[in-house]
């Protein structure tokens, strides 16, 4: 596969929605910041906000706008709980949605953990020129979703995004 960018010259954000984990509790904000610096990538920014969809919404609205952010991943309410607003908030941004995404991750989810995969509203796309993908809350979850998916493709999506 031909890839267009080298992940040493890439940006990214992290964001993590939660009403209860300030930095220090972040374990899997941390995780997807590891990934990240560890495939090469330049993390650019990093936030812990509330689950709430207007302020997801322009969190995220903030760091698209931003050329410094070429990818923006999150992690946290992707569930189906009443509070759980990060699919929503997404969805609603997205110019593209890359359905692949959410359907591998399910699919991998389901392999670790049996049916409960099927309440994962993980989602990724692209809002203008920028990566984006939202993973579940936990560190079992960021890991599979990083690993498997996110940092073998993001370099490769960021070329084709940016031509």
């Amino acid at each position: 596969m031909h890839h267009e960018n080298d992940a040493h010259s890439l940006r990214a954000a992290v964001l993590t929605m939660s009403d209860t984990r300030g930095k220090a509790e972040d374990k899997s904000g941390k995780l997807i910041h590891s990934f990240l610096e560890d495939a090469g990538f330049h993390v650019q920014a990093y936030s812990i906000i509330k689950d709430d969809r207007r302020v997801i919404e322009q969190q995220i609205s903030k760091w698209v706008e931003d050329p410094m952010i070429q990818a923006v991943i999150m992690n946290g309410g992707t569930g189906v709980s009443p509070k759980d607003v990060t699919y929503e908030a997404v969805a609603s941004l997205l110019d593209k949605e890359l359905h692949g995404y959410g359907e591998l991750f399910r699919m991998l989810s389901y392999e670790e953990i049996g049916a409960k995969a099927l309440f994962s509203r993980a989602i990724g796309g692209s809002i203008g020129s920028t990566a984006v993908f939202a993973l579940p809350g936990s560190s079992n979850a960021v890991q599979l979703g990083m690993e498997k998916l996110i940092i073998p493709s993001l370099p490769h999506l960021i070329g084709e995004l940016t031509k």
